[in-house]
This record gives structure tokens, C-alpha cells and sequence, in this order.
């Protein structure tokens, strides 16, 4: 295990230890609106301190919550905590998101976890995607599944003509939430779908463990699926709905 890795690992636990003591009453605080365009709680300033703490030392850090932090050749995309409004009301999909990139903006090494249940993916750049709990920590190749039955669409109730479409041609899907995760999740879901403003932070490390999917990104959507007759098929859905 590499030394990113391993720190990035350890970030997580302390994030995944704290929440499992028990939760804090400032963490449900509401501050200013983050880099990222959304009020920054107190439970993501935690996270976000955390992993300042730990990685700070690799690169310049740019945090969906407070922009850009420190220096460095190097750049570190994190979203310190996938799916705030799911831990707020205690609702198991939230998690965290890293992507470590170079200069140019290409991405290294991708990390995304799942705090609710300890699942971690992770990447590096011409290798597979792998996966673990935070608990075992044993590596192993990520399978896709074989006939998957629903897709993943985040932030569909805005948009009521995308999921019409999409029960007309009998295309199933949850909307749990958080988008890293949902990406990280990708390879056992039949498609992804994110509509809205594509952000860095959001996708950064999701979309690199999705390197062996079929991917179309624009700055309004973002869609992957298995198969690229079904890629086109949500695309002109999307580009229907999404002027």
C-alpha cells in the first residue's frame, strides 16, 4: 500500500471513528456557503479539517468547502464528505472523496469511501478498480455484476421529464444521494445518471473509477453505463430534458 493511500486510508478512519462515537451537536451547525456553492455544516469543516491534517503534506488541497489550501506541484480534489444531507438525517449513504492529480489535471489516484458502511474504491491510472472495507483492508478486483436491475439517477427530482422518459422505457433506478459514491458504486449498477451543475469536486474521483465504463460528461450531466447503446439512449434523454 502506498504512502497516499495509506494516509488517505487514515483520514478516513479518523472521520469513520468519529462518527461511529457518536454524533457532536456542532456538527449540525450552519455556516457560510463553501467553494463549492453549498452552506458548509459543522460535520463537513470537520472532515475537511481532518483531511487537511493528513494530506496537506502530498500537494495544494482544493476542498469543496474552503477552495484552495496550501501549495504545491500536485493537486488534491477532495470532497471531504459525499451526501451531507444523508449524515445530517442519519441516512446510510454518505461518504468521502479524493483524487490526487498532476499538474495537468489528470488524476493519479482515486479514492472514494463509503463512511456508512467502511466500502472503499480505489484507482490508480492504467490500473483496474479495486475495492475494501476500512475494517479488513484486503484489496481485491471489483467485479462488475452480471445483470444489474436498476440505475442510479442523482438529483432526479429536478428533473421530471429525464424520469418519465426513463419508466416509459423501463429503466429502474434509486436516487440515494451522493454522487462520488453513486459513481464509485458504478460497476454494480446498470447506469449513472447526474444532472445539474458539473462540479470538480463532485466527480473528480468518481469519474476515474469509471475509466473502464462507458463515460459522457458535459458541464450540465454526467452518465455512465455498461454499454454504449445504452449510453446513447440516456444521453438523448438527458439532452432532451437539459436545454
Amino acid at each position: 500500500m502506498n504512502n497516499f493511500l495509506n494516509t488517505v486510508i487514515n483520514a478516513n478512519k479518523e472521520i469513520y471513528s468519529a462518527i461511529k462515537s457518536g454524533f457532536k451537536q456542532e456538527w449540525f451547525n450552519e455556516y457560510e456557503v463553501g467553494a463549492g456553492g453549498d452552506v458548509s455544516s459543522g460535520i463537513d469543516l470537520f472532515a475537511e479539517s481532518v483531511f487537511v491534517k493528513h494530506l496537506q503534506e502530498f500537494g495544494q488541497i482544493v476542498s469543496e468547502e474552503s477552495g484552495i489550501i496550501g501549495k504545491g506541484e500536485d493537486k488534491i480534489v477532495i470532497d471531504p464528505l459525499d451526501g451531507s444531507s444523508n449524515i445530517l438525517s442519519q441516512f446510510p449513504y454518505y461518504g468521502t472523496s479524493v483524487a490526487l492529480t498532476d499538474k495537468y489535471g489528470n488524476t493519479k489516484e482515486a479514492i472514494v469511501c463509503n463512511l456508512a458502511n467502511g466500502d472503499i474504491f480505489y484507482k490508480t491510472k492504467g490500473s483496474s478498480l479495486k475495492t475494501a472495507t476500512l475494517d479488513s483492508l484486503n484489496f481485491k478486483e471489483e467485479i462488475k455484476i452480471p445483470t444489474p436491475k436498476m440505475g442510479l439517477f442523482e438529483r432526479s427530482y429536478s428533473y421530471d421529464g429525464i424520469v418519465k422518459k426513463l419508466f416509459n422505457k423501463n429503466l429502474k433506478y434509486r436516487a440515494p444521494g451522493a454522487v462520488a459514491l453513486s459513481l464509485a458504486y458504478a460497476h454494480r449498477a446498470k447506469f449513472v445518471i447526474y444532472a445539474g451543475s458539473v462540479r470538480e469536486y463532485d466527480i473528480k474521483a468518481g469519474i476515474a473509477l469509471c475509466s473502464d465504463l462507458q463515460v459522457k460528461i458535459s458541464n450540465k450531466y454526467v452518465i455512465v453505463a455498461r454499454e454504449k447503446e445504452l449510453l446513447k439512449i440516456l444521453e438523448k434523454i438527458v439532452q432532451e430534458e437539459i436545454k
